[in-house]
């Protein structure tokens, strides 16, 4: 009989905590465009929805709550309960945040996308980021291939690199060094008026989309593509622990869910917006160039050779690379079962 009794109390103490009223803050690295807009704020919006309002989420511009580029020291102290930050931006503690966030060894995005959330990527992401950083993390935001630079000078072959100034963050900031260049990094809000001074010859960013609300492109009239620097860039939400422990396991699954339902529109939008881009620059008066094969060529040798020599010292490195090879493997063929050739038309 108490046992009953007891059972029937438990029901409505459990749907309280169930129906739990929250309120956190997020910190970002951004101070406004699509990382913004269909990243960090959809995202709330989202949570918002799908709590009927329970779960609310102020999203506060870069630089705000903290240093924009140490967003997780942010979350994992307290300071805000959430954050949006690329991994990369971590990579000085541990190299390993660029499998995760994308770097020249990268595979496509649709390809990130599959190994991420059907090959065990997410279950990876969430183990390295609670050991080693001491916070919870998914995928929040995906891009597509980025803009290899924005530039104030033609940029085209391995000796126009030689040299060049140019803006980056995580592991390009090593391997830009050993095609000629001279990288340097800063946070987002100071790369347009370094760009517009000549304080920097060149930048990389986002994609074709993402690059216009900047406005890189009406300082620097070259805009050099593809992006084989960044073939993809995976972003990421980050989750204090203790305001994570408060949630119910069903509010945890709606931000998971909200979470991906975000990555996944992030990336549908991208990818038609970046498909309108081109004119949007050509008509501005930018000339576009294609890198030359030697670049892209080498650029990939360069990517391989530095992660085999990450993943000499670092086990977590070794195996997350160790996943993403043996999905790389299992897709080898895809483009002969996928991919169907037409000739040409008018239309294209």
């Amino acid at each position: 009989m108490v046992a009953a009794i007891a059972a029937f109390i438990a029901v409505p103490t459990l749907a309280l905590a169930q129906d739990a009223k929250h309120s956190f803050k997020m910190a970002t690295g951004w101070p406004g465009g699509p990382l913004m807009d269909i990243g960090a704020k959809a995202f709330a919006e989202r949570v918002d929805q799908m709590s009927d309002g329970r779960i609310k989420i102020q999203v506060f511009p870069g630089g705000t709550l903290g240093n924009a580029l140490k967003v997780t020291e942010t979350v994992k102290n307290g300071v805000a309960e959430m954050g949006h930050t690329w991994m990369g931006y971590d990579w000085g503690r541990d190299t390993t945040t660029v499998l995760f966030g994308g770097y020249a060894g990268s595979f496509d995005s649709e390809r990130m996308l599959h190994w991420l959330y059907q090959a065990g990527g997410v279950d990876l992401q969430r183990q390295y980021r609670d050991e080693v950083f001491g916070v919870v993390s998914m995928p929040l935001f995906i891009r597509t291939a980025e803009v290899f630079l924005h530039s104030r000078k033609p940029v085209r072959t391995l000796e126009d690199m030689k040299g060049l100034k140019l803006r980056t963050a995580g592991s390009w900031l090593d391997m830009a060094k050993d095609l000629g260049a001279a990288p340097v990094t800063t946070a987002g809000g100071d790369v347009f008026p370094m760009l517009e001074r000549g304080a920097i010859d060149a930048t990389e960013w986002g994609t074709l989309w993402e690059d216009i609300a900047p406005g890189f492109h009406k300082v620097a009239k070259y805009l050099i593509i593809p992006g084989v620097h960044q073939p993809v860039a995976p972003f990421d939400l980050v989750i204090n622990k203790d305001a994570w422990a408060k949630l119910s396991d069903k509010d945890k699954k709606l931000i998971e869910t909200a979470a991906r339902l975000t990555t996944f529109d992030s990336w549908l939008r991208i990818g038609e917006e970046d498909a309108k881009a081109l004119d949007v620059y050509r008509k501005a008066g930018n000339e576009v160039i294609e890198l030359a094969p030697e670049v892209q060529y080498r650029t990939r040798e360069i990517a391989d050779a530095w992660a085999d020599k990450q993943a000499e010292t670092n086990p977590w490195f070794a195996k997350v690379l160790a996943s993403q090879r043996d999905f790389e493997r299992r897709w080898a063929n895809a483009t002969q079962y996928r991919n169907v050739k037409v000739r040409a038309t008018a239309t294209q």
